[in-house]
């Protein structure tokens, strides 16, 4: 027995395609995605850097005497978060800065102040600094410009008073040189004037590292 011949004209045709907007639509979605991340991560960026308090701003690289005109080379840049009581010189400024005298002497690692910029002011009024020979083992380590130190004074040779006759002098660290032919390197020291001339006349001193927060 046989089938009856269909007569309608579909015998032996395909299955009709899925309309083209419906294949289409996917890769739509995908583009629109990566978009949208793309917008987020910018927002979020924005933000982060408006949410930064830190401000650039001028730093030494490395120490610059009193009187000494300042160059590119010897500023850097660092971010901070200012204080209000505190004035920096922001990085835009930096052409303003260069060419200019230092004023103090600038150490290394400081952040850079407005004041420390222009005619030199050095040695401050009431100071004064000297160069004291220090002998060979009488450097304290890791003494450097910008040092705390206390200035012992020993007492003369065939004395018979104390190791020390009078109270240490407090002093900062203005530089320290590299040792002469003899082998003794000079230690700059600034303090007040009546006390530099005494440590002057002394000829001999030991110098003592204070901590930076032990008010010496």
């Amino acid at each position: 027995m046989t089938s009856p011949t269909r007569t309608d004209g579909t015998a032996g045709r395909a299955a009709p395609a899925p309309p083209a907007w419906g294949v289409r639509r996917a890769p739509r979605r995908l583009l629109a995605g990566a978009a949208l991340m793309v917008a987020f991560a910018l927002l979020f960026t924005l933000l982060a850097l408006r949410a930064d308090p830190a401000s650039p701003v001028l730093a030494l690289a490395r120490p610059v005497a009193a009187g000494v005109a300042i160059t590119d080379a010897d500023l850097n840049v660092v971010r901070v978060v200012p204080d209000p009581g505190v004035q920096l010189i922001p990085e835009a400024d930096r052409d303003r800065v260069v060419g200019h005298t230092a004023a103090v002497p600038l150490v290394a690692g400081s952040l850079l102040s407005p004041e420390q910029v222009g005619a030199a002011q050095w040695p401050p009024a009431g100071e004064s600094v000297v160069g004291v020979p220090v002998a060979e083992g009488r450097i304290p380590a890791g003494l450097s410009a910008g040092s705390r130190v206390s200035v012992l004074i020993p007492a003369p040779q065939g004395s018979d008073g104390p190791a020390t006759e009078q109270p240490p002098i407090t002093a900062s660290v203005v530089s320290v040189a590299p040792p002469s032919a003899a082998g003794i390197p000079t230690v700059s020291l600034l303090l007040e004037s009546l006390a530099a001339r005494q440590v002057a006349a002394a000829g001999e001193v030991v110098l003592v590292l204070e901590s930076p927060g032990s008010g010496a």
